[in-house]
């Protein structure tokens, strides 16, 4: 053997430190943060949208109700544009602000990862560290890390939650009113899915905590939703009162029951989410030495902190998979459960080789090749911009040096962790570099704020979701219009501009328009009126 890699055997190496393996999971999350604001722009529909409902509170001076194109916006409590305002208020309003929210978020997961394991495993110095660097590095998490979204900083109170939970089983009361306030911030960022979260753990709580008094635990339990539920209408009655009776409706009834309706309609099949983990969970589920040391524990015993994470985890998966309203998404909050449960089967079999996960790295860096050099497009019949082929190489080359570490054995949670954020990273910048300019609407929102700018009024000549308000800096909504209400609006104002969005590009540089680009596979136009009313007959959505 060659003598350098003698002397990094496994058994030569010492015990990962967890402090250590937890300042690399920040670096890492600051990596691929730092990528995202460099080759994202703010994404539309939701993203867009969610700035420019914060965006539009500022303009009003009303910090309890959301307004979406000058209407209340029940769909989403207020906590995630609250922590816009608090940045726009210490740093002026700006695009990057909101785009760090996440990224700050996801950091306070893993610190509340690294304590959890702490809690749950105190004999196990570095399990905590190990367990930061698996959540961060999973696809889904260092995706939406980085996403202008709310189930991040739900996962953050889920894990807040689970703090308060183990405290409260160790005797101690302030566990259930730290429960409680993390039902009701949980509440104030996504509505009443952080019961679905929290809940199922302290009914299970009997199983991975023998010897609870059951009474006076669920006592706590109650007391603790009960705090939450005033958390939530500190915020939600005065909102009622001040949003007027449809959106005092909405938020106390109608979106809830709506939602219920809709979650049960079995749009999708119950096994919808058991094809899309092996890659949203990337490196880790697809990882045989992760099922091997499973098996390995399962056959040891399960110990306290084992069944709290497959309670934790397995009871809401199960749930998610019967409701049909399903995004990958919604599975942020269980990834810091499975982060924890790896971790923790990984303790006792420290040498594994990591030859699949880098086999399956180095076969999509290929496919990132081949879309470089335009056999994928050529394929498909169609004229794409060309993302750049380094990626692709680089993705293959670091997956080969991730294969040649895993035949020695050399820590392979850290090997793995950077593998699964490189390839993050390198994915984000293929990917971004052909559909960039598809998405990034900025110029069409300032285009907009000039014409408003001339005491002009803009119509959208399709459903509008808010997406220019914020980009733009507009300070007036615009005219949604639909069928026969726009050539009503386009009589009544016959110097006006409209935002139309046609399917067929062909011919498009011959259409006058104040301003043109691509938009979502589409073609975006903004148009006076004479405009476009000859393009009324044309394939305008």
């Amino acid at each position: 053997m060659n003598p350098i890699f003698r002397s990094m055997t496994p058994r030569n190496l010492p015990e990962p430190g967890g402090r250590g393996l937890l300042l690399l999971s920040l670096l890492l999350l600051a990596v691929v943060a730092a990528v995202a604001l460099w080759v994202r722009p703010l994404m539309p529909i939701d993203e867009t949208r969610y700035v420019s409902a914060a965006w539009e509170m500022r303009l009003r001076g009303d910090f309890l109700v959301p307004f979406k194109n000058g209407e209340p916006y029940s769909h989403k409590p207020p906590f995630l544009f609250w922590m816009f305002h608090a940045g726009w208020a210490l740093f002026g309003v700006n695009d990057w602000w909101p785009r760090l929210v996440m990224p700050l978020f996801s950091a306070g997961a893993l610190l509340l990862t690294y304590s959890l394991a702490r809690r749950l495993w105190p004999q196990h110095a570095g399990l905590g560290g190990q367990a930061t660097l698996i959540l961060v590095s999973a696809l889904l998490w260092g995706l939406f890390s980085t996403a202008v979204m709310f189930d991040v900083m739900l996962a953050f109170w889920v894990l807040l939650g689970m703090h308060g939970v183990l405290i409260a089983a160790d005797g101690k009361r302030q566990g259930f009113a730290l429960l409680g306030v993390a039902i009701g911030l949980g509440i104030l960022t996504k509505g009443p899915v952080i019961l679905l979260n929290l809940l199922p753990i302290t009914v299970l709580a009997l199983w991975w905590n023998p010897g609870l008094y059951w009474g006076r635990w669920f006592g706590g339990v109650l007391l603790a939703v009960l705090l939450g539920a005033v958390i939530a209408l500190a915020w939600a009655i005065p909102a009622g009162m001040a949003g007027g009776e449809a959106y005092r409706n909405a938020i106390f009834w109608g979106q809830t029951a709506d939602r219920m309706v809709d979650s049960f309609a079995h749009q999708r099949p119950f096994w919808w989410y058991l094809p899309l983990l092996p890659l949203l969970l990337f490196p880790w589920f697809v990882w045989p030495g992760l099922w091997k040391a499973l098996a390995h524990h399962r056959r040891s015993g399960l110990d306290r902190g084992t069944r709290f994470c497959l309670a934790w985890m397995l009871p809401v998966f199960v749930a998610f998979s019967f409701i049909s309203g399903k995004q990958p998404h919604y599975l942020l909050p269980l990834i810091p459960a499975f982060a924890l449960l790896a971790a923790r089967v990984l303790a006792d079999r420290r040498v594994l080789s990591t030859g699949l996960p880098a086999l399956l790295a180095a076969l999509l860096g290929g496919v990132l090749m081949l879309g470089a050099s335009g056999q994928i497009a050529a394929l498909q019949g169609k004229v794409l911009a060309m993302p750049p082929f380094w990626p692709g190489a680089l993705l293959v080359l670091l997956s080969f040096v991730a294969w040649m570490i895993g035949r020695r054995g050399i820590q392979p949670v850290m090997n793995l962790a950077l593998l699964g954020s490189a390839t993050l990273i390198l994915l984000q910048c293929t990917l971004m570099h052909a559909l960039g300019p598809q998405y990034d609407i900025k110029p069409m929102a300032q285009a907009i704020r000039q014409v408003q700018d001339e005491g002009l009024p803009v119509a959208h000549a399709a459903a509008y979701h808010a997406q220019y308000q914020f980009l733009g800096r507009l300070e007036a909504p615009l005219a949604e219009l639909h069928g026969a209400e726009l050539p009503r609006w386009m009589a009544e104002h016959p110097n006006g501009y409209v935002v139309i969005y046609l399917k067929d590009r062909k011919n498009l540089d011959t259409i006058p328009a104040r301003h043109k680009q691509a938009y979502r596979g589409r073609a975006a136009f903004l148009v006076d009126v004479p405009t476009a009313r000859t393009l009324l007959p044309a394939h305008v959505e």
